[in-house]
């Protein structure tokens, strides 16, 4: 780290400010507005609220309690929590362990294309959590900071443009409309990002051949070793263990999710019997238990306009394969935080803050979709228009000869490219998660 970067001092110095103005339930002024409480918002949030910056996320929802979400945490991801001192909370919620990524054969035998269980790091693993769980740690965690604020059923209806630049959000809260003033705007808003669309930002859409059908069933109590995906012409599911169900992905051709609800549910059961034989497929009661995820695979040209950032999926949305998404978006929070904290606690943000942050994170973004796009026309389009029922077994003979190699797809899928460390101003040593002070506080 060079000097002058936020990580060489404290942040927290005399001459130092706390922000940018208040921001209370009707408060209209705040250091960094982020429209978004997802992972990379509220990881974003958390940081630069340890770093004095007055911080106010904006969440359109109740709650966190939205079901198929990327619920995996990456060893780089949880090496992160234990650098902000939030090990031991996380360590406490229900969650199942995935050391490896694996192929039936027909003997019987499984192919590990994928050892998590080889990286050397304290978490060798992903973590399958409930999104929710982890969204409250975070969120818990960033309230213990004076200059961190979270408005829930608050959803950002527009921007507020002055001078040339972004100079806010406008909203809707459970108070009616208003108006955040913020020195920088963050998008943490998804793939369907109303900020970039109103800021009027290019994005470059790649072909994407698949879809996927999310859906859970409860577990047989057979306890599944690793990832295991099961595929047959024409279609593909990857069985995810989880505390007490199954939660399945289903790999289908793009544009064949109104024929799937055509053929209805008593087919679709028999796709998922035919897969994962012994499956209780009686608890999808109608294809309404079955969720649609359009894959989409698109980055923007430029990820920011004076006064407004974008990042995670409204700058980059992800194929689901290998569940990276997540992992990419918490880096892209990191490297922000860490760029942008100073400047902001100086306000003196510019242009080429916020351009820093994109060169640092174009790179492992660019290789992730390459690698996603190349997996598609490789490997799972010839399985799902019946040319195969398996991967190449080229692919196969290489890995079943040299095992070692399973830990190189680990480490692109567990840890990535580019990984990021917690700067040193927000590190925090581990501790429990201390007891709500009153039920608002949860």
């Amino acid at each position: 780290m060079k000097p002058g970067d936020p990580g060489h001092d404290h942040l927290r110095g005399a001459d130092d400010d706390r922000g940018a103005g208040m921001d209370g339930a009707t408060g209209s002024t705040t250091g960094c507005a982020i429209i978004g409480g997802g992972p990379a918002g509220m990881v974003l949030g958390l940081l630069l609220a340890r770093a004095g910056v007055r911080v106010t996320v904006l969440e359109k929802h109740g709650d966190f309690l939205r079901d198929f979400r990327g619920d995996t945490v990456h060893p780089s991801t949880m090496r992160l929590l234990d650098e902000l001192g939030l090990g031991e909370r996380f360590a406490a919620l229900p969650h199942s362990k995935v050391r490896q990524a694996a192929f039936p054969l027909s003997d019987g035998r499984r192919l590990v294309l994928s050892d998590f269980s080889k990286l050397r790091m304290a978490h060798p693993y992903i973590a399958m959590v409930p999104q929710w769980d982890l969204l409250d740690l975070l969120a818990d965690a960033a309230r213990e900071e004076p200059t961190f604020s979270l408005r829930m059923n608050t959803e950002a209806t527009g921007l507020v443009h002055e001078d040339g630049r972004v100079a806010g959000v406008r909203y809707q809260g459970p108070d009616g409309p208003g108006e955040l003033r913020a020195e920088l705007t963050v998008a943490c808003d998804g793939r369907w990002s109303l900020a970039r669309r109103e800021a009027g930002l290019t994005v470059r859409e790649y072909p994407v051949p698949i879809d996927a059908w999310w859906f859970r069933i409860p577990t047989t109590g057979e306890t599944l070793p690793a990832l295991t995906p099961r595929t047959a012409p024409g279609r593909t599911l990857i069985p995810i263990p989880r505390e007490g169900y199954l939660q399945i992905a289903y790999l289908g051709l793009k544009g064949t999710d109104a024929d799937l609800r055509t053929r209805g549910i008593e087919a679709f059961r028999r796709d998922i019997s035919t897969l994962l034989p012994g499956a209780e497929v009686d608890a999808l009661t109608s294809m309404d238990d079955v969720k649609h995820l359009d894959v989409r695979v698109n980055r923007l040209h430029r990820w920011h306009i004076p006064g407004l950032l974008c990042i995670g999926d409204a700058a980059h949305a992800m194929s689901p394969v290998g569940g990276v998404g997540i992992n990419l978006a918490v880096q892209d929070a990191v490297a922000a935080a860490t760029r942008l904290a100073r400047p902001l606690r100086r306000h003196r943000l510019t242009d080429r803050d916020l351009a820093s942050v994109q060169r640092r994170r174009l790179a492992p973004t660019i290789a992730v979709q390459a690698l996603q796009r190349l997996l598609h026309r490789r490997l799972i389009t010839p399985i799902l228009t019946g040319q195969a029922a398996a991967p190449p077994a080229g692919l196969l003979a290489v890995v079943a000869r040299f095992p070692a190699l399973s830990v190189v797809p680990a480490y692109l899928v567990g840890v990535g490219l580019l990984p990021e460390h917690a700067p040193t101003w927000a590190r925090r040593p581990s501790r429990p998660r201390p007891p709500a002070k009153h039920p608002a506080d949860r």
